[in-house]
């Protein structure tokens, strides 16, 4: 016979969050806390303009990497499609011409993507701060390992390149669909922002999963269970990020955002089992 728990001591703590909801509502309930996260820093001014600065920095370089592409796309065209220089016209230049828009659209998501990521790497004591000022006020803020700086830049990295690996699984099967005609031009499209949406949120998620020692394809796994919530976050962001000025403002509520996702998806323990 299995004995009842012994009593447990009253909680003075704020109450843990309820996991998101699945489905409709958990879209709308990930697209809540992106919300909430963005109110937060507008309410934190200081920490608003702590947050922009390495999203800034990013920017500069992201701007000149996306006008090189921009310049010599027409020629990266021509080069991946030798075998139609014999074809008749119009054919060779309807092909290299969708063949750019699509490289265009692809370098466009992953820079949508790799953009938080590099953020991220660039600001990690900026967004580490943000994210414990953010957990602060929801109640406390877990203790995480006492890393020095280099060792959290490689862990840092190192999670980075493993989401890009992941994406990039999606992501290439995708950039051929989208020479299918109809289903490249609808169904690919979505998809596309759905994949990029969910790895987005697990990159953003990473500051406040790592300091409960959760690791990366945990994290992921932990995304899954929260599938809707996680699109319903991320996909917002990745349509506001193609607009490179957006993405700067909206960085620091992200993070933010994420931070009171991860607080509901983990610490109400709905992933407990993630921990053992």
């Amino acid at each position: 016979m299995i004995s009842a728990p012994p009593p447990r001591s009253p909680d003075t703590s704020a109450a843990p969050p309820s996991p998101p909801p699945a489905g409709l509502r958990g879209l709308l309930a990930g697209a809540g806390y992106l919300l909430r996260g963005q109110r937060w820093v507008l309410g934190h001014g200081r920490w608003f303009g702590f947050g922009l600065l390495p999203a800034l920095i990013t920017l500069v370089i992201y701007a000149a990497a996306l006008l090189a592409l921009a310049f010599w796309a027409d020629d990266l065209a021509a080069w991946a499609t030798p075998f139609a220089d014999d074809w008749e016209s119009p054919w060779p230049e309807l092909l290299r011409g969708v063949f750019a828009v699509l490289l265009w659209l692809g370098v466009l998501l992953l820079a949508a993507l790799t953009f938080t990521a590099v953020a991220l790497l660039v600001g990690d004591p900026f967004y580490e701060k943000l994210s414990e000022q953010v957990e602060l006020s929801e109640g406390e803020c877990p203790e995480g390992e006492d890393l020095p700086l280099w060792r959290e830049l490689w862990i840092s990295l190192r999670d980075s390149c493993y989401v890009l690996y992941r994406a990039a699984l999606w992501g290439v099967p995708l950039f051929a669909l989208g020479f299918v005609p109809f289903v490249g031009q609808t169904v690919v499209p979505v998809l596309g922002f759905c994949v990029s949406g969910f790895f987005l949120t697990l990159e953003l998620a990473s500051v406040a999963m790592q300091r409960r020692g959760i690791d990366v394809r945990e994290r992921q796994r932990v995304l899954r269970e929260f599938r809707a919530a996680a699109l319903g976050f991320g996909v917002p962001l990745v349509l506001a990020f193609l607009l490179p000025v957006v993405a700067v403002v909206l960085m620091p509520g992200a993070v933010a955002g994420a931070v009171l996702l991860v607080r509901a998806m983990v610490d109400d323990g709905a992933a407990a089992e993630v921990a053992e």
